[in-house]
Parts: structure tokens; sequence; C-alpha cells
């Protein structure tokens, strides 16, 4: 799928391949090709879970002059897209230790990537034109990765490779989104991101509205859950065996967790059981009807693994339990029930698991959730790109006040007001000079002592000047020498609606620390220019959902909304005279110093 030839010259009868294609799969196909046509940078199309990227893959291959190689990280996938791709009356080749094949003559190849990274020497003159990878949030952000390597071969042989990933899940564990523009006009990872663009995203819910997906019905269950509230994971993200074993290891939840099971689903199709640990998914099995009911782990022979697999699809046997082996690449349209008895890390693994059983299939009307795990996601809301701050932070839509883009923040509401957000900046794509760039409005930043510009969070040299940012610890240690200055360990902020020395109404602000010691600052709100001299120099670093708009206009008015304003970690107060003026705060600070928050 090369640039300079358009349009492509389509193989077959065109007319009859394109009546197959739903709306939403002809508009993927047609922005995937728009833009290859002017760019070779890295592409995504997001389709759901049963929403039919095997029939895409097959539309862009044929469509494609050049070669193309697909790849997939199981052979199930492998053998699905090819067995897509055939149907068109084509031909192409599969390489897949797998499927017992190695072939790689043909225009277009479908292999998984274990196969393709450890025979590089079959692919040394291959020339593919067009690079397509299901499941592609399984591309590591790491160089060395099976993924890369590939990539980085075929890219020998043309730089002008076009690559296209498809998912239904665009995020990996602890990076947040594996692209960084969006076609709605917004930026979603950061620009260090492999993929460059999402070119095309069909919702969920739209699948659901529009009849395409059978809709997931998440029943709160009554029985007694699983307690995992107390795990923490480890530093890869992941939940261990050993922590999960702790928690469902013979726990007395299991039997009458297994036999609401059974019960919900006495009228139900398929069921699909997913256990924390293979010890739980044999003790489940356990207490599952013998004649109906197989286990799958990683464990599995591949004879049996598919024995039972096939048995579960001719619907032999009802019941189907796996431990983390059947998130993706399995496609059972009977399925109706999905059994959650394990917690999952992200909205993404959630979301695949109950993709499994939102395909359409006749008698099938919905598909019954039962989470037994307390999990906190919700199978429509989409990932926010950032792990999830806090256990009772939720998605939210924060508006940017400069740019009017409709962010999505992890964030809280108290009834029906947002009173705090984590975002950072603002992720809309605004026109400068014909081309796109983010907007530069920071919600939460810190300012260059030397330019004034504002800066991440997190940055280490200024944006505005390219110096180096002063470190905070440095600035705690240099004020912790001085015998003119003030440093406060903030453990708590007091605001009071007061008169000043002349009677004027104030408010006042006083930080104080754990030992005592206090710090104050007086504002006045009386004019329009006081109020947005305050607004700039308070209200925007106070703010816990820094962007939403509130502009009290009396001291009274803050002290009423204090549940809106968070304190900082650290004051730094300097001597004027015989009295000390608050010189600087700190927020959001993650040096080496104890906060106060973290005395135990």
């Amino acid at each position: 799928m090369t640039a300079a030839r358009t349009p492509p010259v389509p193989h077959g009868n065109t007319a009859a391949n394109a009546a197959i294609l739903r709306p939403y799969q002809r508009e993927a196909v047609s922005r995937v090709v728009t833009h290859f046509r002017t760019t070779s940078e890295p592409a995504v199309v997001v389709l759901p879970t049963g929403s039919g990227k095997s029939l895409v893959i097959a539309e862009l291959a044929r469509l494609a002059r050049g070669r193309v190689l697909v790849l997939a990280h199981v052979r199930e996938l492998v053998e699905q897209n090819h067995a897509k791709y055939q149907a068109y009356g084509l031909t192409a080749d599969i390489f897949s230790a797998g499927l017992k094949r190695k072939e790689a003559g043909r225009q277009v190849v479908f292999g998984s990537v274990q196969s393709v990274v450890r025979s590089p020497e079959r692919f040394r003159d291959a020339n593919f034109t067009l690079l397509v990878i299901d499941e592609c949030h399984r591309v590591s952000p790491d160089e060395n990765a099976s993924y890369r390597q590939v990539i980085d071969h075929l890219r020998v042989q043309n730089p002008a490779l076009k690559i296209l990933g498809l998912t239904a899940t665009p995020y990996r564990l602890g990076q947040g989104f594996i692209y960084h523009r969006h076609y709605h006009g917004m930026v979603r990872g950061d620009d260090a991101c492999f993929f460059c663009d999402c070119v095309f995203e069909q919702p969920l819910r739209l699948m659901v509205k529009q009849g395409y997906l059978a809709a997931p019905e998440r029943r709160d269950m009554a029985v007694e859950r699983y307690d995992f509230a107390a795990l923490a994971p480890t530093d890869s993200g992941y939940f261990s065996d050993d922590a999960l074993n702790r928690v469902v290891a013979a726990n007395r939840a299991t039997p009458g967790i297994v036999a609401d099971i059974i019960e919900q689903a006495q009228t139900r199709q398929g069921v699909m059981v997913f256990a924390a640990t293979v010890a739980h998914a044999e003790e489940v099995l356990g207490y599952l009807p013998a004649n109906e009911a197989a286990l799958i782990t990683g464990a599995t022979e591949a004879d049996e693994r598919a024995e039972r697999i096939g048995a579960f699809k001719a619907r032999e046997i009802k019941y189907l339990v796996n431990v983390a082996v059947l998130t993706t690449g399995f496609d059972a349209p009977h399925v109706d029930v999905i059994a959650i008895l394990r917690p999952t890390e992200s909205a993404s693994l959630y979301q695949q698991i109950i993709g499994r059983g939102l395909r359409l299939s006749p008698g099938k009307d919905d598909c019954l959730i039962l989470d037994y795990a307390g999990n906190p996601w919700d199978v429509y809301a989409p990932e926010v790109g950032e792990p999830r701050p806090a256990s009772d932070s939720e998605p939210v839509q924060v508006i940017c006040p400069e740019c009017e883009h409709a962010n999505l923040f992890w964030g809280k509401y108290d009834g029906e007001l947002l009173i705090e957000h984590y975002g950072r900046r603002c992720h809309g794509l605004v026109e400068d000079a014909g081309k796109q760039r983010q907007c530069s409005f920071r919600f939460r930043f810190k300012v260059c002592d030397g330019c004034g510009a504002e800066n991440d969070i997190a940055a280490r040299h200024c944006n505005g000047c390219n110096t180096l940012l002063v470190d905070a610890d440095d600035k705690l240690k240099d004020a912790l020498k001085l015998k003119d200055a003030r440093v406060l360990r903030v453990s708590g902020m007091q605001l009071e609606a007061t008169p000043n020395g002349r009677g004027l109404p104030r408010l006042k602000v006083t930080y104080h620390d754990e030992d005592g010691a206090t710090l104050a600052e007086w504002f006045a709100l009386e004019t329009a220019a006081q109020r947005r001299a305050f607004d700039a120099v308070f209200l925007r670093r106070h703010l816990r959902a820094p962007g939403i708009p509130w502009q009290p206009a009396t001291p009274a008015e803050v002290v009423a909304g204090r549940e809106r304003l968070r304190s900082p970690d650290f004051v730094v107060g300097r001597q004027i005279g015989r009295h000390f003026k608050v010189h600087e705060k700190l927020f959001d600070y993650a040096g080496r110093y104890r906060r106060a928050a973290d005395a135990g």
C-alpha cells in the first residue's frame, strides 16, 4: 500500500467483497488508505472485540499492491485472520510453527510473531510494503522485543514500510495509550509512542446500540465475594500468584460462588470462568458438573487444549474455566455468561475478558457479567491513560479553558460537583501555522524561576528557555541553610474570612506544620483586579480540580468552598522586617524529604 500508487487495483470481485463489510469497517479501511497515501507513520485502528477486525485486515490485504505481512501473537488469531482472507477466494501463506506451516512466498503472509522473529533469513528479501499487527497493544516500547525486531528487519529492506495496528484496547499497563494523536483532535499518549496516529475508532457502546454486539448485563452479585482490596501489584503492574493464592486458596466463598454461577446460568448457553490462579481454577472446576466443564491453563498440552475448546464450541460442555489464556484470540459466539473470579489490573484486561461474550449468536440477547472480585472497571468506560491514582477515583470530563477540548482524566465527584482531578496538561490538538500541535494549557505545573514559563510537574528542563529547572530538593536544602527563612512541612491549611488591621474584609490562609509553626498570607477580593490576581497567584495552584470554572467573589465564598482546595506539601517563608512572608509553595512534591502526609 504505497503512497505513490492511487487508487489501488483490487483483486477479485470488488462489489461482492465490499458488500460484506459493515459501514464502520468500510470507513476504517478508507481512513487507513487515506493515511498511508500521505505518510509512513505507524497508525492504529481501534475496533471492539467481535467487531470483525479480521474482515478489515482481509480487505486491506486485498487492496494492497505490494506484499503484506499480517502478524499476531497466538496461532488462533493467525488462523482466524487467514481464513477470512481465504474467504475472499484469494490465497495466502501461513508462517506459524504452532500451525505446522512455514510458508512465506505469496504476496500475503499471515504469521505468528514468535515464528517470524526466529526465522529472519526467511524474510531477508521479502520487501514487504505493509505490516499489519493484530492485538497491537502488545507491541512493547522495548526496542529489543519481538515485534520491534521484526519491524527493524523489514524496515532495512523498505524504509517506507507502512505499519498498521489493530486492537480493541489501545493501551498497555504501565504505559497508557499506545498512540500519540487521535483523529478526533486530541493527544492520548506521549510523543515517544511507537504508533503515531489513531485513524479510526468504533465505540463499544455504539456497536451495542446498533445491534452489532450483544449487550453486556452486569449484575451486582449478592453472594459472598473475594476480597482483593489489600492486594498490591508487583513492580511489573501485575498481581503475583502468591498474593492471589493467599486470597482464593481454600476460600470459604468459592463453593457458594460456583453454586451461584450455576444458578445464574441455568437458562444460558455457554459460560466462561476466569479464575485467579491454576490452583484456584482446579478448585472451581471441582465444584462444577463433571461432565459439563473443562479447564485450560498455560500448561495445557496443545492437543488437549484444542480438544477442550472444540468441545466447548460444539456445546458438548457448558463451562470453560481458564487462567489468563483466553482473554484474546478466542472466538465462541454462543458464550452468554462471563464469570470473573479474579482482580483485573486494568480496564484493558477487563474489557478483553468481557469481549469474549459480546459476539452475536442465535438465541442470544445479551451476556451476563458476573463479577465476584469487586473489580472497579466499567465495560464502557475508556482507559484514561494514566494509572488510577486512588481506588475511589473515576473517569471525569474536564473542559480546557483555553481550547475547550473535553479532556478525560481521573477524578472525584462530591455529588454532582467535580472536586478533584489529576490531569496535568490539556490533550487537545490545535492548529498552528497549518500544523497540529498539543494545546499548551497546563492544569498542574511548576514555574521556571528564570523565564516564568509553566512546565510539567516532572520536567527537568524548561520548555521556554531550556535551562535546567531547580530541583525541589535543592530549593528546600538551600532554604534550610538560611537564617531568615522558615520551611514548613505542611500538615494543614486553614481558611478564614476575617477583617485585617484596618477592618477591611480579607481572606487569611494559614499553613501549619507538625511542630506548630505557621505561615500566613492575606488576599483581598473586593475589586475585579484583586480577584484576577487571587486567581493567578492562589487558585490556579490550589484548586483540586484546576480548570473547572469557580470565581468566588468574597472571602466567605472561598471558605465555603474549601473542599475544592488542596494544600501545598511545603511552604518556604522569608523574613521581611519583623514578619515572615510566604515566598514559595511546593506542590506535587516527590523528593527525598518526608511530607507530613507520609508520617507513620
